[in-house]
């Protein structure tokens, strides 16, 4: 960590411990979340905990849970949540990415009067319809739909989401989303979807966009659903011969895409601001448990920006710095 990032890490803990001595309660706040190892989960988790620096002062806590893999994501999230609730959680937050699965259990959270906040997937309308205070997150269909406009926009008018999570509304909305923002823009858009073990699995990934491209020569855009997959897509068109003759955006980044981007070997990244979802769902709900304060603005939405050439370098300070 360097000087800046310490010293403001510091301020935030100075803040936190100037407000120890006030709450009447001490909020103990569950937030369920991808695994820690995720590249962009580990960035959720880091906005959270720093949140949770605040909560710590004031006699509370903040806990992360996360599943072992994304085999069996709904019901392993489910359960994760219940776990929330068996453990005396004050505060719950969670995404809602698989609803059929993940949804009985946050109507058992409402049931238990334990405040709620749905944050990365579900939307507003997630929130509504399980009683939850607020959503914090992107727009899991307009991040789709800016994806597919983009490259539609540089001229890359038949593109592929490529879908490694089946069934994940977030995903699925992805996709749409890309699939209309493309077809709005003039183009033509699909869906490949792979079975979830494929998802973060390069080589997987990698075989599956070389095939596709070979067997379908027309397509001239990649949409991938998480920064891992798009690496993958990246290695997957230069094993099918057409680097530079297809485009690459995907939801999420790490140090590698932006380097693509820089580099001209990607055309973009949809932004959804993950830290700033862990931070400020956590947030929100201690300032509740404590003190009964609400945002009055129940969408607070984090996305979706676009990172391009234009805007990357500034990207990269903020990897620095552990937040971006």
């Amino acid at each position: 960590m360097n000087t800046k990032s310490r010293t403001a890490r510091g301020l935030l803990v100075s803040a936190a411990f100037a407000f120890a001595a006030g709450p009447a309660f001490a909020a103990d706040i569950f937030v369920i979340g991808g695994k820690p190892d995720d590249p962009f989960w580990s960035i959720v988790k880091r906005g959270a905990e720093d949140a949770g620096i605040v909560a710590e002062a004031q006699g509370g806590s903040v806990t992360w849970l996360g599943p072992q893999n994304y085999d069996n994501l709904g019901v392993d999230a489910a359960e994760l949540i219940r776990q929330a609730i068996d453990q005396g959680a004050d505060a719950i937050v969670g995404p809602d990415w698989v609803p059929e699965a993940m949804d009985p259990a946050f109507e058992a959270v409402v049931a238990a009067g334990i405040p709620l906040v749905i944050y990365n997937a579900g939307g507003m309308a997630a929130a509504d319809k399980l009683g939850a205070m607020n959503y914090v997150g992107s727009d899991d269909y307009k991040a789709g739909a800016a994806g597919g406009e983009y490259l539609a926009g540089l001229g890359n008018t038949n593109g592929v989401c490529i879908n490694t999570l089946p069934g994940a509304a977030n995903v699925e909305n992805f996709c749409k989303g890309f699939v209309d923002g493309i077809t709005k823009a003039g183009g033509e858009g699909s869906v490949l979807p792979l079975p979830a073990t494929s998802f973060g699995s390069a080589t997987a990934v990698a075989q599956a966009v070389r095939a596709h491209l070979l067997q379908n020569p027309q397509i001239n855009a990649v949409f991938t659903v998480g920064n891992v997959d798009s690496n993958s897509a990246v290695s997957g068109i230069q094993q099918a011969g057409k680097a530079g003759q297809v485009a690459v955006c995907g939801i999420n980044f790490d140090e590698t895409i932006l380097q693509n981007i820089k580099d001209g070997k990607m055309a973009c990244a949809i932004d959804q601001q993950g830290y700033h979802q862990g931070f400020l769902a956590v947030s929100i709900l201690n300032g509740y448990v404590n003190y009964g304060l609400t945002v009055p603005t129940r969408e607070i939405l984090t996305g979706p920006g676009i990172i391009n050439s234009d805007n990357v370098e500034a990207t990269m300070a903020g990897v620095a710095e552990g937040t971006r």
